[in-house]
């Protein structure tokens, strides 16, 4: 018995060391393929405002796909989530999310508590209601309502109207500060689901 100890303690040993360098390698693969899948492909997004309401409430998680917007361009009614623009809010870097409204092209004017878009007033039934009723859409605060969108850029708006800084105060946004679509809701668990484009 105590002369197969010795040949097997040593056997134990190499196998030590190597599972080390082993768990290394798969902790940096790990850290490196998230980095990658974040920077590239998706990335969890949470929602930390009422602009949304009712389509997407407070501290509800969401992913943000960041892929294929780069063969499929941004569509009226997409949920996407922005770099603010640096002039808006006094600098407030937080990621906005907002819904496509106009293309480049497009021209977006505001009249009666409606939307037109080039001259045809739009359906929105995810506006956010109070009482049943859909809330207005209000000209911006310094009374302007009406944008024509450049080519390369987006009018974007919250759906709860009255509670959202968007294009109506900081105008049309370049497509080049867009992360991603807001796709899948994933969390509270109980309103998993896709984030569908209206």
């Amino acid at each position: 018995m105590t002369d197969l100890e010795p040949g097997v303690a040593p056997a134990a040993k190499k196998r030590g060391p190597g599972r080390v360098v082993e768990l290394i390698q798969t902790l940096v693969l790990t850290v490196l393929i998230f980095f990658v899948i974040q920077t590239f492909v998706a990335r969890p997004f949470k929602i930390e405002g009422g602009s949304m309401e009712t389509t997407l409430l407070p501290n509800q998680y969401v992913l943000i796909d960041k892929i294929t917007p780069h063969w499929a361009p941004y569509e009226r009614g997409d949920i996407i989530v922005l770099e603010p623009p640096g002039t808006s809010l006094g600098g407030d870097r937080t990621p906005f999310i907002k819904r496509v409204i106009g293309l480049a092209g497009d021209r977006i004017e505001l009249h009666n508590g409606k939307v037109f878009v080039n001259g045809t007033v739009i359906d929105e039934p995810y506006i956010y209601a109070r009482n049943g009723i859909p809330q207005p859409t209000d000209p911006s605060p310094g009374g302007l309502s009406e944008w024509l969108v450049p080519d390369g850029e987006l009018f974007v708006m919250g759906d709860h109207r009255q509670n959202s800084a968007d294009s109506r105060i900081f105008g049309p946004i370049e497509i080049a500060h867009v992360v991603g679509r807001a796709w899948l809701r994933y969390w509270p668990i109980d309103t998993f689901g896709i984030v569908a484009p209206n």
